[in-house]
């Protein structure tokens, strides 16, 4: 389908990945530029539970730069569930079609975002899973 470089996945409009964050200040700008890379029309939005490393400022620098990147600081330290409702919410108010969960430490992929998202023309929810055939945990005990 060609449409402008915006690529869009069938009918459902335009992603967002939202990465929850707390104490990531190593990884954030990484694993943004490898989201960036692997579907570079999505946007992200950073869920900061008020890391006191810093994390949410690198997040802050990195949305100055790039347009598709959102930043929503939270209060305070609330949980990994609560972080993806509270970037759900901010999602569907704002009419993003396909919501996506990925953490910040690298144990999810963002090079198998095509892949899944692809797969998003045929049904109504995908799962990406390390423990289906072909799934795998890298630098785990």
């Amino acid at each position: 389908m060609n449409d402008g470089g915006q690529r869009r996945y069938g009918p459902l409009g335009e992603v967002l990945v939202i990465i929850p964050t707390y104490n990531e200040a190593e990884n954030i700008k990484p694993v943004v530029a490898r989201v960036r890379a692997a579907v570079p029309a999505a946007h992200i939005l950073v869920a900061d539970d008020n890391s006191p490393d810093g994390t949410g400022k690198f997040a802050d620098e990195i949305a100055a730069e790039d347009d598709h990147v959102h930043v929503l600081h939270r209060r305070g330290k609330e949980g990994l569930g609560a972080a993806y409702l509270a970037g759900f919410r901010w999602g569907i108010e704002r009419g993003y079609g396909v919501l996506v969960e990925m953490d910040a430490d690298g144990s999810h992929q963002p090079e198998e975002l095509p892949r899944l998202l692809t797969a998003l023309k045929g049904a109504d929810l995908v799962l990406g899973s390390r423990w289906v055939p072909g799934g795998r945990i890298v630098n785990w005990p």
